[in-house]
């Protein structure tokens, strides 16, 4: 049993220009909509600190577990022995005229999940506003 959010949106600029902006944490607050705070650089093995607005009361510890500049950046924290494990991949795939395309997902698992899962909010609009502030910051010249 998995829990799953997601979100993609087609981008008018280059893989390497949303990459920039989604490696950049400190500057995400610029574009992002749904950030309270973050701490921590983009960086193999490095920790994020993550409030947002969806859960505002929670902050968020997240460690860097996949990076391949500029297509795909993995986020992951849990707790041990699986019982619970939340991951979030972002990529950006390359398209045509310069073009690209952003996905972003979470998925929740894990044995706890059943009883962790309900104090979960609808990432939904969360990820619906991250997807279009990061377009519009994207396609700004």
């Amino acid at each position: 049993m998995a829990l799953q959010f997601a979100v993609s949106r087609p981008i008018a600029a280059a893989p390497e220009r949303v990459w920039a902006l989604l490696a950049d944490t400190a500057a995400w607050k610029a574009w992002n909509p749904t950030i309270i705070s973050i701490d921590g650089s983009v960086a193999l093995g490095s920790r994020i600190r993550l409030v947002s607005t969806a859960n505002p009361k929670r902050a968020f510890s997240l460690t860097v577990n996949e990076l391949a500049p500029p297509r795909r950046m993995v986020w992951a924290d849990g707790m041990p022995l699986g019982l619970f494990r939340g991951v979030r991949t972002y990529e950006v795939t390359p398209g045509t005229d310069g073009a690209c395309m952003f996905s972003m997902t979470e998925v929740y698992s894990g044995a706890l999940l059943g009883m962790i899962g309900k104090s979960i909010p609808d990432l939904g609009p969360s990820f619906q506003q991250f997807a279009d502030g990061l377009k519009a910051a994207a396609e700004r010249r």
